[in-house]
This record gives C-alpha cells, sequence and structure tokens, in this order.
C-alpha cells in the first residue's frame, strides 16, 4: 500500500484498523504547556488526554502546546508542525499491536514563544520531561546547584531564561505582575518526591533573582507530585518504514511503546485539573508509596539490568531478561535488596507487580535498548536505596554488583574494546576517575558530586570493590555466574 501523509485532511482516507480522534480537533484548545515535548511525554500524558478528550468533549479546553527548550527539539517541532500536530501512537504487546493517532497537541512553542505560551488565557498547568539533568539540581543533594551552567546563566539574566526552572520562574513572574491566578507547576520525571523538588528547586531560584516572587510562589502555585510509568524506547528510523509498510501511515514523528501505562497523581492543583481519573488515571492525597514502589523496583531494576547487559554484550532490554542470570539478578534484586525498602503501599500486590515487571521487560516487541535507559537512568536509583540498605544495617551485595557494572561501563570502552558511548553531564570526569582506578572503586566514589559520602562506607567499597575486580578480571558474563553461585539467584 502507498503510505498516506498523516494530517488532518487526511484522516478520514487511514486505513480502518487506525484509530483516530473522534473529538472535534478544531475545537481544541491550549490549557496545559509542557516543557520536554519527547516520546514518553507523547505517549503517557498525551495519550490520557487524548483519551478524556475521547470520552468527554468538553475536555478539549485542556488542549496540550509541546514546548522545547533546547536546540535539538527543532526537527520534533518541524516535523508535528508539518501534520498538523497529530501523530501515530503504536502500542506493541507480545500477540500484536494498535495504532492510534492522537490529537491532543493544541500547539507548539520554543524558545521565547514558550514564555508566551505559558502566559496564554486558558493556560493553568504547565508540566515537565526534562529528565534528571534539566532541572539544574546538585546530584548529590537534589537541591538546586546555582552554579549549573543553565542556573547561573539564568540568574544572571532571568527574563531571559532558558532552562526549565528560570522559565517557570519567569512565568510566575509574569502572572504575579499581571495579578493572574497562579498555574500548577507538575513534573512527571522519574524524581523520587518530584513535586517537592520542583517546588524547592523553583522557591530557590525565586529567592535569588526576587525574594517577594518567591513568597508569592510559595502561597499561590501547586507542585503535585505524580508517578509515571510506560515504557517508551526512542524511535527508530526502522520503526517509521516499519509503520508505513505494515499500516500505511507515512509519519515522521510516530511513538511506539507497551501496552502497560500508569499515572498517579498527588490531588493538589491551583486552578483545576483535567478529569483523567475518568480515563484511568489515579488520584491520591500522597503518590510518594506509589512513586517509591516504582523508583525502588521498576527503575532501579532497568539501571541495574541495563549496566550488566551493556557489558554482557546485549543489545536491547528484553534480550538481557532473556538471559537466565540476569534475569535471576533482577528478581533477586527486588526480592532481597530494593523491596524490603519499600513502605506499606495501598492496594498494590507487590509480588504481582514485580512479577508484571519481570514481563514487561522481556516483551520482545519492545526494543528498548540498553544505551537508552544507561543515558537516562541516573545512578541515584541505585545509590538511594543502598543508602537505606545501609543505614538500617542490611547487605547490599546485589546493589552493589550493579553499581559496579555502572562503574566498568563508564570507562567508555567495553570488554572487546568497543566504545560505549557514556552521555553524562561528568562523562570526561567519569572516564579519567575510571582509568585512574580500574578495578579501585576509590577514584569514581570521590566524585562527590554523585556519591557524596558513600565512599567512605567500608561495607560498600568493599562489596563494590569486589565485584569491580571481578568485572575487570573474569568479565561480566563470567562475573554473573559468580554471582549466581555465591549469591543463589
Amino acid at each position: 500500500m502507498t503510505p498516506i501523509p498523516l494530517f488532518r485532511t487526511a484522516l478520514a482516507h487511514l486505513p480502518e484498523a487506525i484509530a483516530r480522534p473522534t473529538y472535534d480537533l478544531a475545537a481544541v484548545r491550549p490549557g496545559i504547556v509542557h516543557l520536554g515535548l519527547g516520546g514518553f511525554h507523547r505517549a503517557h500524558m498525551a495519550r490520557y488526554t487524548h483519551d478524556l478528550m475521547t470520552l468527554r468533549p468538553e475536555a478539549a479546553g485542556w488542549g496540550i502546546v509541546g514546548a522545547g527548550l533546547l536546540a535539538l527539539d527543532a526537527a520534533l517541532h518541524e516535523a508535528l508542525a508539518a501534520q498538523d500536530r497529530l501523530y501515530a501512537l503504536v502500542e506493541r504487546g507480545r500477540d500484536g499491536e494498535g495504532v492510534t493517532v492522537i490529537g491532543a497537541l493544541a500547539g507548539l512553542a520554543t524558545g521565547p514563544a514558550v514564555l508566551e505560551a505559558i502566559d496564554g488565557p486558558g493556560i493553568r498547568i504547565v508540566s515537565l520531561t526534562v529528565t534528571a539533568n534539566g532541572y539544574g539540581l546538585n546530584p548529590a543533594t537534589k537541591a538546586l546547584d546555582p552554579e549549573h551552567p543553565a542556573i547561573a546563566r539564568d540568574i544572571a539574566a532571568p527574563r531571559t531564561p532558558g532552562s526549565a526552572v528560570g522559565v517557570l520562574v519567569e512565568a510566575y513572574r509574569r502572572r504575579m505582575i499581571a495579578g493572574r491566578p497562579a498555574f500548577s507547576a507538575m513534573s512527571c520525571d522519574n524524581i523520587q518526591g518530584n513535586g517537592h523538588v520542583l517546588r524547592a528547586a523553583v522557591l530557590a531560584f525565586a529567592a535569588l533573582v526576587d525574594p517577594a516572587l518567591a513568597d508569592w510562589i510559595a502561597v499561590n502555585a501547586r507542585f503535585p507530585s505524580t508517578m509515571v510509568d510506560r515504557i517508551t524506547p526512542v524511535t527508530t528510523t526502522a520503526d517509521i518504514a516499519d509503520l508505513a509498510a505494515r499500516h500505511g501511515i507515512a509519519d515522521r514523528a510516530p511513538v511506539f511503546c507497551e501496552r502497560f501505562i500508569q499515572w498517579v497523581i498527588e490531588d493538589d492543583f491551583a486552578d483545576g485539573r483535567p478529569d483523567w481519573d475518568a480515563v484511568g488515571t489515579q488520584f491520591v492525597a500522597d503518590v510518594a508509596p506509589y512513586e517509591f514502589m516504582k523508583l525502588r523496583l521498576l527503575n532501579t531494576s532497568h539501571l541495574a539490568v541495563a549496566g550488566l547487559g551493556r557489558l554482557c554484550g546485549h543489545e536491547f532490554i528484553d534480550q538481557t531478561l532473556a538471559d537466565d542470570r540476569i534475569r535471576g539478578f533482577m528478581a533477586a534484586l527486588m526480592d532481597r535488596e530494593t523491596g524490603p525498602t519499600l513502605p506499606p503501599i495501598p492496594g498494590v500486590d507487590l509480588a504481582a507487580y514485580k512479577a508484571t515487571l519481570l514481563e514487561r521487560f522481556a516483551n520482545p516487541a519492545i526494543k528498548d535498548t540498553v544505551e537508552r535507559v544507561n543515558t537516562d537512568a541516573p545512578v541515584n536509583y541505585l545509590l538511594d536505596p543502598i543508602r537505606d540498605r545501609l543505614a538500617a544495617g542490611a547487605g547490599v551485595d546485589l546493589l552493589s554488583l550493579a553499581l559496579a557494572a555502572w562503574m566498568r561501563r563508564v570507562r567508555g570502552v567495553d570488554e572487546a574494546g568497543a566504545t560505549i558511548d557514556v552521555r553524562h553531564p561528568l562523562a570526561a570526569e567519569l572516564r579519567a576517575r575510571a582509568v585512574e582506578g580500574g578495578a579501585d572503586p576509590g577514584p569514581l566514589f570521590g566524585v562527590t558530586a554523585l556519591f557524596g559520602d558513600l565512599g567512605e562506607d567500608a561495607l560498600l567499597a568493599a562489596s563494590t570493590g569486589r565485584w569491580l575486580e571481578s568485572l575487570y578480571v573474569i568479565g561480566a558474563a563470567a562475573t554473573l555466574e559468580r554471582a549466581q553461585q555465591e549469591l543463589g539467584f
């Protein structure tokens, strides 16, 4: 079949199997500005909003303006603009896939137009998926780092910000000066206590540029915490070609994801919110237990298996779970070390949740690369449970193996001598320290911006050092077999 280019007037000509908006696209109006219009947002929050508009046409006032703060956002925005902001969402399972054209985007904005979009009369929520690196935080303290290059630049020129935090503060200043209500700033990033972290960063920035503004934000704005979950790999050129060949859609910016989706939100908004609960979202008084569960069981496991998988030569996450050594390691990690750090979680069967994670990671239809996970996931996913285990006097044998794999990977060269593309704000320093230390984790533990005082813990240093030496001397595969025998998983 000849693929049909995706834009509004072509919707009626798409193959019958393609789901498409049944609401009036012309009626979709901006109510939300989202900073960081990547694949995850378009597979998750935009999908929920699309479903709500399908269920309730009056929800059309909650359309999303996708905002880009980085130069690399330009290509995606250009592609979406050429398609009337429509895109195909392909949800994949072991038994097949479904395709839905999403119409929830009400606009696009980059550069100075982002602040103009937030100034829009209907905007009541500004949401974010900018990754942990986009908040300008000190990695060890999770507080705003005034010396972070993007933050320092915006503090010096707060009226023309480029960082997410700087944009929020300037947008709040404009609301305060105009006598308008504050909007809710809603983080959808995988940061523990993301709403609290964002609030603290915004208030710290505001206090540095205008203490009165900080006071106004503290009283009027809201920063609901969220827990978001949907595995969404980076779209490849092969994916785009496959969509055209199998489904007859010529889409320059499709998104591919798993079928599983979850969203838990703290119900605390300054100026109203969409009724996302009508389409499956959970609104709760306290999101912390759910968020904690996801961070400790999914995110920690994701980084742990991605690091070991890369060292073992696996390209995709599902390949790592097909490796019985890594699958057994992940199950043991959740049961013995990360799971025991969790508080009670209302209404959740933890055994079932852990089993679901193993199956989701093993889904062969989701070609999520180990490098995508290694690049996006901060090492704090490992360090936070390590801190809790050490404080409780508990062992960290499995977590320290995962940390040793992380340390071996940031050297930037694998066992076969192939280059590992380490993308991290401290990549050059990490590589230099890894080369300096080799099997000794001491130099890397000396990066206090990441590890704080963890490197001073004798138990962690010994356990990590033992596994790191093993990774260097006998390699990742043999180290996993050794761990299997010694730890019994």
